[in-house]
């Protein structure tokens, strides 16, 4: 069963988006990886969340930013934005996607930072899934040896 998808604003966005997908697969996290834009296929990407059965979302977009947003007026899942240095050092889509509005929540990482997108991902899935605390724990643990 898929766990997180990782959905890509545009195929600009694959070298941080494969950063979170090879971070879940070495936690052997099942999980989509697609590319699906707001903006130019909104019906895709309408129906995609929609049927989706996966438990989080990761989105990755730049500029203005519109798809974890988007996803997340379309379901009651957690969305984890990874918002991309494309233009303005990527503050317009952190804005964007930390200041969305009241009721339709979205978490934000730091800029093309989709290593921490994947980390919480696993962090919420972990609240349930005591096999994937172990190995979120000893992830943690090799990461504080080899700093």
């Amino acid at each position: 069963m898929v766990k997180v998808a990782i959905i890509l604003g545009s195929e600009g966005d694959r070298k941080v988006g494969d950063i979170a997908y090879q971070l879940l697969k070495e936690l052997d996290v099942e999980c989509d990886y697609r590319v699906l834009s707001a903006h130019r296929n909104p019906k895709a990407l309408e129906e995609y969340v929609e049927s989706c059965e996966a438990e989080v979302f990761i989105a990755v977009a730049g500029l203005s930013a519109a798809l974890p947003g988007f996803i997340a007026a379309r379901t009651v899942k957690p969305v984890v934005g990874v918002p991309r240095d494309v233009r303005l050092g990527g503050i317009d889509a952190l804005l964007s996607m930390a200041q969305m509005p009241s009721g339709v929540p979205v978490a934000c990482v730091g800029i093309d930072n989709a290593k921490n997108a994947a980390l919480l991902s696993v962090e919420i899935l972990a609240l349930e899934d005591k096999n994937l605390r172990k190995k979120l724990t000893q992830y943690r643990n090799t990461m504080n040896q080899n700093p």
